[in-house]
């Protein structure tokens, strides 16, 4: 995500979602967004999405259009990659110039997609895209009634603080639908937990929250809680071949389902 010192500095008092939303915005009006923009969507994302057709589809079994939404979602590169696949993608973030430049990023993209939104080039020409949205507001604040068939998580939860993690649980559980799936593109797994953020270490820490029920702040504990007493079950693990740069190596990929 950048220059860490520089968040860790823009962050240090700022612990609640109302006054870590205007941080992230006043960093979008400085135009410092360069920090964490990465420019293109998650090769991850890309393709695990392409290589689990089944898992994937972007359709229900009586023909809806699955709905997608991407919190955190910058600059839309990840919405507007869904929507090339399929879904009805929505992108939701706290500022409202991200959701400016999202705007006129898909205005440009979706009828003229670089390479970088599929890693198999044939799709470009046969997928049955669906559409774009957008929400400006606080995650936190349930600015919408809409339940997802697909949430993406990246650089979202790592930009929160600790204490939000349990919130972030909360809200995720209430936004997907039932028979949903949560995607995480787990980042930083590198950095120790106990150090100041954003971004915050991650290593374990979706476990806590989503098998174990726990409040993922492992470093505050002896042990990590390995029971699977939460209210999601894993059910895809694994080291993605392609991610952004700085991840590369120790992201992994995690996809959950309700209980």
């Amino acid at each position: 995500m950048g220059i860490p010192g520089h968040l860790v500095t823009k962050f240090q008092t700022r612990t609640t979602p109302e006054e870590q939303g205007s941080g992230w915005s006043e960093l979008w009006n400085e135009g410092k967004d360069t920090l964490w923009d990465r420019g293109k969507p998650s090769p991850a994302l890309v393709d695990v999405i392409e290589s689990n057709k089944d898992l994937f589809n972007p359709f229900t079994y009586v023909g809806r259009r699955k709905k997608a939404l991407v919190p955190g979602c910058g600059r839309g590169y990840d919405v507007v990659m869904l929507a090339l696949h399929g879904y009805d993608a929505y992108g939701m973030d706290v500022a409202e110039t991200a959701i400016e430049e999202a705007k006129k990023y898909a205005a440009k993209e979706l009828p003229q997609p670089q390479d970088y939104n599929y890693a198999d080039q044939s799709l470009r020409e046969s997928a049955d895209r669906g559409t774009v949205g957008w929400f400006q507001g606080n995650f936190f604040a349930e600015i919408t009634d809409i339940k997802f068939d697909l949430i993406y998580d990246y650089t979202f939860l790592c930009a929160l603080h600790p204490t939000l993690r349990v919130k972030w649980l909360a809200s995720m559980t209430n936004f997907l639908a039932d028979d949903g799936l949560l995607v995480c593109l787990e980042f930083p797994m590198y950095k120790d937990l106990s150090a100041e953020g954003p971004p915050w270490g991650l290593n374990g820490v979706h476990w806590d929250l989503l098998a174990s029920g726990r409040d993922g702040i492992l470093h505050t504990r002896k042990e990590a809680d390995e029971s699977e007493n939460g209210r999601f079950k894993r059910i895809v693990y694994f080291k993605p071949e392609r991610t952004h740069e700085m991840g590369q190596g120790t992201d992994m990929l995690s996809v959950w389902t309700k209980k």
